[in-house]
């Protein structure tokens, strides 16, 4: 098999993705709801949670690949900046290398004026 070209997804994060999420994940920190304490952190309101902006990449990955990415395949990021409330995320793969049957990407989510608030690689064995 020769490692397929990843498709981008996009997807609007807006609150009530977030607030849906919050719930799922039992993460009631304030940082991610409309709160006074979001409005007066650092950021001045909401953040999104990382795994909705990680969860794109997977997203993109597993289209690509199906349940190869589910068996065995591996992401390793790194957080860039917070994605804040509303934030249109576009995630992106783009191969890197294939060796001994296996798939490398780089990796970036990014917003729409193209700031990346995840970076990293992901690998796939090839089928």
């Amino acid at each position: 098999m020769t490692a397929p070209t990843v498709q981008p997804v996009t997807r609007l994060i807006d609150q009530p993705r977030v607030d849906h999420y919050a719930v799922a994940a039992r993460d009631p920190n304030p940082i991610h709801r409309e709160t006074p304490e979001a409005y007066a952190g650092p950021f001045g309101r909401p953040v999104a949670h990382g795994m909705l902006v990680l969860a794109l990449m997977s997203e993109a990955m597993t289209n690509a690949f199906g349940e190869a990415w589910e068996r065995g395949g591996s992401l390793k990021v790194r957080w860039r900046q917070p994605a804040l409330v509303p934030v249109e995320v576009t995630a992106r793969a783009t191969l890197r290398s294939e060796s001994d049957g296996v798939a490398t990407y780089d990796l970036i989510c990014e917003d729409a004026a193209g700031e990346a608030l995840l970076t990293g690689t992901a690998s796939v064995r090839l089928a």
